[in-house]
C-alpha cells in the first residue's frame, strides 16, 4: 500500500465527516418529499434482501481478517460499502414513494425498540464506519482494529435488525 501524504489523509478525513453528517441529513430531508403515483411497492424485500446479504458479507470479511487475508477482507468491505449504499438508496426511494405502514401486531413491544435502536445505530454507524475505512485507507491497523470493535457490531446490528424489521412489518404492508 501507497503512503499517504498529509495532504491526502487531510482531504480524506475531511470527506470522511461531510459523509458522515450530510448523508443522515440527506435523508432526513428527502423523508419530507412524497412523489404520489410511483409504485415502489417491490423495493422493501429487495432491500431487505440486500441487508440480509450485508450481514452474510460482513462476517465473511471478519473471517478473512482473522485468516489474515487482507486483500479478501478488503473487497468484501467495499463490498459490503457499495450494498449499503444500494440499500439506503432504494430505502429512501421507497419512502419517498410510499405512505409509511403501521404495525398492527401483537409485538410492537419488541417492533418498536427494535425499530428505534435500528433507526439510531444506522445512523451511529455512518462515521464509525466511514472513520474505520479511513484508518485502514490510511494504513494505520492499530487505530482500525481499536475502531472496529465498536463499528462492526453495531454495523452487523444494523444489517440483521433491518431483515428483522421489514420481516414483522411486512404482513402490515399494503
Amino acid at each position: 500500500m501507497e503512503a499517504k501524504t498529509p495532504a491526502q489523509i487531510k482531504q480524506f478525513k475531511t470527506w470522511t465527516w461531510i459523509i458522515s453528517i450530510a448523508v443522515p441529513l440527506v435523508v432526513a430531508v428527502l423523508f419530507g418529499v412524497k412523489i404520489p403515483g410511483v409504485d415502489t411497492s417491490f423495493l422493501p424485500p429487495i432491500y431487505a434482501t440486500i441487508n440480509a446479504i450485508t450481514s452474510l458479507v460482513l462476517v465473511a470479511a471478519l473471517y478473512m481478517i482473522k485468516q489474515g487475508n487482507m486483500e479478501a477482507h478488503r473487497r468484501l468491505i467495499r463490498f459490503a460499502l457499495v450494498l449499503s449504499l444500494l440499500f439506503l438508496a432504494s430505502y429512501v426511494v421507497y419512502h419517498m414513494t410510499s405512505e409509511s405502514t403501521s404495525y398492527g401486531g401483537d409485538l410492537g413491544v419488541i417492533y418498536y425498540p427494535l425499530l428505534i435502536a435500528h433507526i439510531v445505530l444506522s445512523v451511529a454507524v455512518i462515521p464509525l464506519v466511514m472513520i474505520a475505512y479511513s484508518y485502514a485507507w490510511m494504513g494505520n491497523y492499530q487505530k482500525h482494529k481499536k475502531l472496529v470493535r465498536f463499528a462492526f457490531p453495531i454495523w452487523f446490528f444494523v444489517a440483521v435488525s433491518g431483515v428483522v424489521v421489514y420481516l414483522m412489518i411486512a404482513p402490515y404492508m399494503g
